[in-house]
């Protein structure tokens, strides 16, 4: 077996794991309208072994990050905070980690994002009576 075919061996070992089909590749390849094997071929011909080692662990820690900026958007958070500038990034910043904690233990995302809007105004409200 040359050292390419080793490569591949090795890739396809990691990438067909059952975490990373779970996690990454069927649910992608689903996204992507595309087959498992052509995602497969896709990340075996961008990433090195090193990456593929630890893409499943990033692939985690991104879920947060994005999670993160999508509660930015929908609690209106570029406007409240970055634009009108009527809300701290300290008082943003909290409302996201509350938010987001709060999915993370369990609650759904609509609950927590309704929660995250109410609290929001409650600090707008706070604010006029200065």
């Amino acid at each position: 077996m040359d050292s390419e075919s080793k490569l591949r061996l090795m890739q396809k070992r990691i990438i067909k794991s059952y975490a990373w089909q779970r996690d990454i590749i069927v649910p992608l390849s689903e996204e992507f309208d595309c087959t498992v094997d052509e995602l497969e071929e896709v990340f075996f011909d961008l990433l090195d072994m090193d990456s593929l080692e630890n893409m499943h662990g990033t692939f985690e820690s991104a879920k947060d990050i994005c999670l993160y900026q999508k509660l930015n958007a929908d609690l209106r958070l570029c406007w409240f905070n970055g634009t009108l500038e009527l809300i701290s990034n300290e008082e943003a910043k909290e409302l996201k980690m509350n938010a987001l904690n709060e999915i993370k233990n369990g609650k759904s995302y609509e609950d927590a994002l309704k929660e995250g809007k109410l609290a929001l105004f409650d600090l707008l409200k706070e604010k006029t009576k200065i």
